[in-house]
């Protein structure tokens, strides 16, 4: 009697501590704040007081408090990691990442890659790999973050199929991507410095510039001709035809590509 106690009384303090993980869980993805109170109330005071950034796998302070980032290991996905802004940067809307002295966040996630190949225990091609924002319609923080992750490899094939249509100028995809036409632009090199992806994309497209919130960047490592470059996507959000503009949905949190 007394070990079918025991082991009732187990299974209901398990219960309780699944129901209680659960809330937990919820009440995380429901604060729209967590990522800059993780960043600014944790992985930034401990870097700065103990040189250790925890539990952010990396803060760069080198630029300053307002111009530093912050790499942190996303819940969702065994290799993806999120680059944070260690200033307060609301989204792809926010008016500071099209100033002339701007970051370029983009380059700097692209760098950050470094830490996904990590968790996967390889170093992937740069075709495999991908950087993505949300407009403000497909996110659910209210803090600026790039997602770095792997590219679904439907989507990789694509690009490469469209590779010799991709250009220097924006241009529609001919096929579509993950149920949505993204428009395209081709830069060359192996780091996206100078090239920022929020400035071309404000600079190419007007209605864009206006209305910078709606719109979603995605961003993979590419070969053109032989030659490293990058293919950069933007599509923008379109409630009525169920488009959230979630570019992020281009990536593959289980990393197949991995596996292959």
């Amino acid at each position: 009697m007394r070990a079918n106690q025991a082991v009732r009384w187990i299974a209901a303090a398990a219960t309780i501590l699944l129901g209680f993980l659960l809330y937990s869980l919820a009440a995380h993805s429901a604060n729209p704040n967590v990522l800059w109170q993780i960043v600014h109330g944790q992985c930034v005071p401990d870097e700065q007081q103990h040189g250790e950034p925890k539990p952010c796998a990396e803060v760069d302070l080198n630029n300053g408090l307002a111009r530093g980032f912050a790499v942190l290991k996303d819940i969702n996905g065994a290799s993806q990691f999120l680059l944070i802004p260690t200033g307060r940067v609301d989204g792809i809307e926010s008016a500071a990442l099209l100033a002339p002295d701007a970051v370029n966040y983009f380059d700097d996630a692209w760098t950050a890659r470094s830490f996904a190949e990590k968790a996967l225990g390889r170093t992937m091609p740069s075709d495999a790999l991908s950087l993505a924002i949300n407009s403000e319609f497909g996110r659910t923080q209210n803090q600026l973050h790039i997602h770095i992750d792997c590219i679904r490899p439907d989507v990789r094939d694509i690009l490469r199929s469209e590779s010799d249509h991709i250009g220097s100028h924006w241009t529609l995809l001919t096929r579509p991507l993950a149920g949505h036409y993204y428009r395209a632009l081709r830069v060359m090199g192996t780091t996206l410095d100078g090239n920022d992806p929020f400035k071309l994309l404000a600079q190419g497209i007007a209605a864009a510039r206006a209305d910078m919130g709606s719109y979603t960047l995605v961003v993979a490592g590419m070969q053109f001709g032989g030659q490293p470059g990058f293919v950069i996507l933007e599509d923008n959000a379109n409630l009525v035809r169920g488009d959230r503009g979630s570019g992020e949905d281009l990536q593959d949190h289980a990393c197949a590509l991995a596996k292959q």
